[in-house]
This record gives C-alpha cells, sequence and structure tokens, in this order.
C-alpha cells in the first residue's frame, strides 16, 4: 500500500532541546524510549497513517521522493516509532534524520529551511524576537529583498486563528450589545416623556425653566446606565466566581487536562461601564431635549 506524507527532516538532538515533550507524544517498539528519537536509517510516521496502513514500530517502509532536479529516489526506513498528532485527526507529520533526507533528495550540500530557537525566559520573547528580526533584515538578496523570515510560535500556531476570530466575534457581540442598549434607552425613555406629560406640564406651569426639565431626564438615563453597568458587572464577577469555583474541564487536541479558568479584566471592566454610561447619556438627548420644548 502507499499514501503521502510530510515529512520533517530534523537534527535530533538539537530537535529534543527546542521541543523537550516531543518524545512523549510517541509509542516506540516495546515501549523503549530512546535517548535520541529518529537515528539514521529510521521514520516516525503519524499515529492516523500508522492505523490506516497497519503499520506498528519497527516495520519496514519505503520512501519515495522527487529531487529539484525531477529524478525520484527511494530509501529503505524503519519506524523507530508512532507520534500521536498535536493538532487533531487531520495530521499526517513524520520525522527523518536530517542526513537521511539529504540522501533521500540527493543535496550535493547541505540545506536548511527552518531553525527553531527556544528562549529559557519566556518573558524575554519579544525583546528577542526584535533583536533577532533588526539582525536579519541586514541580509538581503539581489532584489533587495530580506532573504530570511522570523516568526514568534503564536504567528505559527494554528490556534492563533482561531483565538483572532473569537476576538473579532468579541467585538462584534460588544457592538451588538451598544447597539441594544442604546435602543432600549431611546425607547425607553421616548416612552417616559410620553407618559409623563401632565407632570412635565405640571413642573413648566410652576416656572420651571427648560434647562432644568433637560438636567432632569438626562440624570435620569445617566443613572439608568450606571444602575444597570454596576448590576451587569456584579453578575458577571460572580458568573466568573462561580465558573472558577467549580474548575470546569476541557480538552484540545492531546492536551484533555485544561482547566477552564476565565480572569477579570479591571480596565476592560472600567472601560465597558463608561461606554454604557456614556451610550446611555447619549441615548437620553433626544428624548430630554423633547421634553424641554413641550408647550
Amino acid at each position: 500500500e502507499t499514501t503521502n506524507i510530510r515529512l520533517n527532516a530534523v537534527d535530533p538532538e538539537k530537535e529534543t532541546m527546542v521541543c523537550p515533550d516531543v518524545t512523549n507524544r510517541m509509542v516506540f517498539k516495546d515501549n523503549v524510549r530512546e535517548k535520541i528519537f529518529v537515528k539514521p536509517g529510521e521514520i516516525i510516521i503519524p499515529k492516523n497513517l500508522a492505523k490506516g496502513m497497519k503499520i506498528k514500530a519497527g516495520s519496514p517502509v519505503v520512501i519515495v521522493a522527487q529531487n529539484k532536479d525531477g529524478s525520484i529516489n527511494g530509501l529503505n526506513f524503519t519506524v523507530a516509532a508512532i507520534i500521536e498528532s498535536v493538532l487533531g485527526p487531520q495530521g499526517k507529520e513524520g520525522y527523518i534524520h536530517i542526513n537521511d533526507a539529504r540522501t533521500l533528495l540527493r543535496m550535493e550540500k547541505p540545506e536548511v529551511t527552518e531553525i527553531a530557537i527556544r528562549i529559557k525566559n519566556f518573558n524575554k520573547l519579544n525583546a528577542v524576537y526584535a533583536d533577532l528580526q533588526s539582525s536579519l533584515l541586514k541580509f538581503k538578496n539581489k532584489k533587495d529583498e530580506p532573504i530570511f523570515e522570523i516568526h514568534t510560535w503564536e504567528k505559527l500556531s494554528p490556534f492563533v486563528n482561531i483565538a483572532n476570530m473569537i476576538d473579532m466575534l468579541t467585538i462584534s457581540m460588544k457592538l451588538i450589545m451598544i447597539a441594544i442598549d442604546l435602543i432600549s434607552i431611546i425607547n425607553l425613555m421616548i416612552m417616559s416623556v410620553y407618559e409623563r406629560i401632565r407632570e412635565i406640564g405640571t413642573i413648566i406651569a410652576i416656572v420651571t425653566i427648560p434647562n432644568k426639565i433637560w438636567w432632569l431626564f438626562l440624570s435620569e438615563g445617566f443613572f439608568l446606565g450606571l444602575i444597570s453597568g454596576v448590576a451587569g458587572n456584579v453578575i458577571g464577577i460572580a458568573g466568573i466566581s462561580l465558573l472558577n469555583i467549580f474548575n470546569i474541564r476541557f480538552s484540545i487536541g492531546r492536551m484533555d487536562t485544561l482547566i477552564l479558568s476565565p480572569a477579570i479584566n479591571i480596565n476592560q471592566l472600567f472601560w465597558l461601564t463608561a461606554i454604557v454610561l456614556l451610550v446611555s447619556v447619549f441615548a437620553t438627548l433626544q428624548p430630554a431635549y423633547k421634553a424641554s420644548k413641550m408647550e
């Protein structure tokens, strides 16, 4: 049987220094974990591919690849281990030794397409990234374009796109909620004006200036937004606290021990409350103006 596979040619000793947990996803022959997870003549294949082709650790396979000049070359390999995909069921990535890749592709000189760097202090990630980026920009081709690309782990992670989509959905939900807030308060205050025609007429009759009527309705809209904003914050904080108390677990890919632990962003809470107040006051302007101009 034959199938396609994407192979990463790695220097195994350096690979484990950058990704120390990579061997934890592998099932070796007789469950004996080697210090060097892939040696020359060995291949690591993904779990789904191994299951579909009924291959086990220790089985012989042949890898066929096309070289730069278009010729076909093949090499015999022994399956050193089966690796579980970290990205879900569609993963079809395997590993071979970098020297085997050079032999398979008949490379006259070594070629490397990617170098991964692991820093000890994660808090210095952005500083190291900026330093490397400025250094690598000096290397340019004949067209005066940068030869090298540099990316942080989060830019290369497929979960970043999901996170960006969630951020966009969150912003959309906030805009929708602000629009609902605006329409609701406008509707409420307009109804309030029409329901209080007699009261407005009475206070006008006792020589209350229009500006005071305007400020009266504006204050009502402000306190409506303030009370509802505070109530919403209290309910939201209580809900988040309950989620943290119950320790709800969930899984993504191979990570099945993750705990849902939402946090409260005080700055965001402050700004959202301020926006609610502004929207409430803005929504009250037209009804307040209408009330102040009544005969």
